[in-house]
């Protein structure tokens, strides 16, 4: 069977069959991965079509695998993050979702505080234990999609679930069909994605899966979630690893459409963010985030991240806010006592800030030298300069304009006698030993004696 393809104008083979292939033991891929030593990357230099969706968007797991690495949050604090989700998400709601948990009365006391907002997006959806109460409780808050787990790797399946695929499989699809006789719609966790026997056992059971759909006439989606972050993006790499070809093989052979697939990502090998822009490049319509990236062992792809790297690759933010990532991360800071680390992109505290005095002196004639773009307009964040040993007059002269807001005629420069006199001091400081950076209120004092007037 072949159909036309109004994407590529060619026309593309359709009907491929892949049964679920069952064994007697478990696939581990122990070439690849090997415990005593570093998984490998391994290419078979094939290469898929690059097909992103016709719309991108962001869903947020902040409230659910985000608060599975941290104290929970309380009932207030999610309510106002929430808040903040619907402000940054924009007129066009492009953070789509954002899923909470239901196990206790907590949970449910903070979803209905998010109900009364009355937002569209993020869309409140949740996940759950998959036993038929739960899926009623979905029903009774009055969500229409909840999450739910369906391991995939045979590390999880014959190792933690202690079944064959067969079993597992239909364990799985049981679910999913409670799940739709209730009327709610579910999005399958296809957990450990990159481990898997892909085309064993996930093609088959999304094949499964979107015959259900096509019965029901109920959405189904799935999730692939690179859990223990072994995705791989470079050109012609080899399943179960390669992250274009999951999402490929998840499009072509299973035929789900792209408004349908999700990656979650992780990032135990620094690779959640350029993995999760890849998923959407191959064609997977939504990426799923939390904020800062919190979330299990080393996080989950940070939801700031991949709004930048959104607009990077769509030329256009669609009108997401983005100064309120600034918001959030202050809220994060004052309010629930978060330590984002100084040099995290975008929210960090130095993120835009320079140490060395020749970079300072480059801002100080131009900041669009060593500021990675205008951070004022865009995050509220003006670029900053920190005093030490290194950061010379023109460090302290970009500093000086930066925080006292000086500007046209009122601004120094690096030649100034104030200038001069805070070098002076500071050299003074470096050479009776200081080894730490200058705070910004050691110099409003030191400004407040040698020139009050500038305050």
């Amino acid at each position: 069977m072949f159909t036309f393809n109004p994407k590529t104008n060619t026309l593309e083979m359709t009907q491929y069959r892949h049964s679920l292939q069952e064994v007697k033991e478990p696939n581990l891929y122990r070439d690849i991965f090997n415990y005593t030593e570093i998984p490998k990357t391994i290419f078979n230099h094939r290469h898929v079509p690059m097909m992103p969706a016709d719309e991108l968007w962001l869903t947020d797991t902040t409230f659910r695998d985000g608060q599975q690495s941290r104290s929970p949050y309380t009932v207030e604090q999610i309510a106002r993050i929430y808040e903040y989700l619907h402000r940054l998400s924009g007129p066009k709601g492009k953070i789509k979702q954002c899923e909470f948990f239901l196990y206790t009365d907590k949970d449910k006391d903070a979803v209905r505080k998010c109900q009364e907002k009355g937002f569209e997006f993020p869309e409140i959806t949740s996940w759950i234990r998959a036993t038929k109460n739960d899926f009623l409780l979905v029903k009774e808050m009055g969500l229409a999609e909840s999450g739910i787990l369906t391991s995939c790797s045979d590390y999880h399946i014959f190792k933690k679930l202690n079944m064959t695929r067969q079993q597992a499989m239909e364990h799985y699809l049981s679910i999913v069909k409670m799940a739709l006789e209730i009327g709610v719609k579910p999005r399958c966790h296809f957990e450990d994605i990159t481990r898997a026997d892909f085309y064993g056992f996930v093609i088959p059971f999304a094949v499964e899966l979107k015959k259900l759909m096509d019965e029901s006439g109920i959405p189904i989606k799935i999730r692939a979630c690179d859990t223990m972050g072994y995705g791989i993006t470079y050109p012609g790499t080899a399943l179960p690893r390669s992250v274009h070809g999951i999402i490929y093989g998840l499009r072509h052979y299973a035929e789900f459409p792209s408004e349908l697939l999700e990656w979650h990502g992780h990032n135990d090998f620094y690779k959640s963010v350029v993995n999760s822009a890849v998923a959407w490049l191959y064609g997977a319509s939504s990426i799923n985030c939390s904020l800062f990236g919190i979330g299990e062992r080393t996080g989950n792809t940070p939801l700031e991240a991949m709004i930048i790297e959104y607009a990077q690759l769509r030329g256009t933010l669609d009108g997401m806010d983005t100064t309120v990532i600034t918001e959030i991360a202050d809220y994060y800071k004052k309010e629930i006592g978060y330590d984002i680390p100084s040099r995290t992109p975008f929210v960090g505290l130095h993120f835009n800030v320079t140490q060395a005095g020749i970079h300072a002196d480059g801002l100080l004639k131009d900041e669009e030298i060593y500021n990675i773009f205008d951070t004022e307009r865009i995050l509220n964040r003006p670029v900053g300069v920190s005093i030490n040993q290194t950061s010379g007059l023109a460090g302290i002269a970009h500093w000086l304009n930066s925080y006292l807001k000086l500007e046209g005629e009122n601004k120094i420069d690096k030649k100034h006698g104030i200038v001069i006199r805070v070098k002076e001091w500071v050299d003074a400081q470096y050479a009776q030993g200081r080894v730490t950076a200058v705070g910004d209120e050691e110099l409003i004092i030191l400004i407040r004696q040698i020139a009050p007037e500038l305050l």
